[in-house]
């Protein structure tokens, strides 16, 4: 995989530059801790599953990988709030801005989340949204004439690109160890993870760590990324729905202010509904829901 481009989004690409170390690494560094003889009695597999399942991830840091990205602007300011990696950047201080811009399909406009401030819910209608695709090819062109035509004046490239929308590319060397980069991952190819750095995540994921570490890869989406946790609260209602009283389930959802006495959510109160999205997914009814 070494030097292949990985296409995401319309121009968009994860490279893979070099790696080190392995499953083998993980485990190597494991038996330091647990002594000598741990090997015969557990195999390869199950001490990675073990050391993931009780968040012993310190032997994760003997793996380390570097990428080469190429994201939009505004999907890097997401990326870039991980603190945990070396990043060296594409620079338009010295270099002149990428010729790239990521465009939005006409259906592809998501709309605002009425529960959530930071996230989208359903997409607007084709006709409408082409209209906003068009207007956005309108201003991405107005944006570059403008930087084009400051460069040719001789004006400084970092004052030139002042005016450059988010949606341009940019391109970085990240490298990170594998610890922090599934701390990343499952955070970014969660369900609830903004769209587009959702999908540099699952390439990432499924496209490199998979072939990479694939035993570490396997106990990561059965603990970290497809596990559902429960928190006391929920763990109560869980016991009283268990137990066929969903009357009491309901009051201690009342109780904890998660919905109201008509058994409406709360205002502003996100518990609740993802509590009832667990539930889904364990095929789970809650009564009068």
């Amino acid at each position: 995989m070494l030097g292949k481009p990985f296409p995401v989004l319309d121009d968009g690409f994860v490279r893979l530059i070099d790696y080190m170390g392995s499953d083998a690494a993980i485990v190597q560094a494991a038996r330091v801790s647990y002594g000598k003889g741990t090997k015969k009695v557990r195999n390869d597999r199950l001490l990675i599953r073990y050391l993931l399942r009780h968040r012993h991830t310190s032997p994760f840091e003997m793996c380390e990988i570097k990428l080469h990205i190429r994201v939009p602007m505004d999907c890097w300011r997401q990326w870039i709030r991980h603190r945990t990696a070396s990043v060296n950047e594409y620079s338009t201080r010295y270099s002149i801005a990428i010729e790239s811009i990521q465009n939005t399909a006409p259906d592809a406009w998501r709309l605002q989340s009425s529960l959530n401030r930071q996230g989208s819910d359903g997409t607007l209608d084709r006709t409408s949204g082409k209209m906003l695709s068009r207007k956005e090819h309108e201003l991405h062109e107005l944006a570059r004439s403008v930087y084009r035509e400051r460069i040719d004046h001789g004006i400084a490239r970092e004052q030139a690109r002042k005016d450059l929308p988010l949606s341009t590319y940019t391109e970085a060397y990240w490298k990170i160890d594998l610890n922090n980069l599934l701390h990343f991952l499952q955070l970014r190819m969660a369900e609830n993870a903004q769209h587009e750095i959702r999908q540099y995540a699952q390439v990432i994921g499924n496209r490199i760590v998979k072939m990479w570490c694939p035993l570490t890869w396997e106990a990561f989406q059965d603990y970290w990324l497809s596990a559902l946790t429960f928190s006391d609260t929920e763990q109560e209602i869980l016991r009283a729905l268990i137990a066929g009283q969903s009357g009491e389930a309901l009051e201690i959802a009342r109780r904890v202010g998660w919905i109201n006495e008509s058994g409406d959510t709360a205002h502003g109160d996100l518990e609740w509904s993802e509590f009832c999205d667990k539930c889904r997914k364990l095929d789970l009814r809650i009564p009068g829901i």
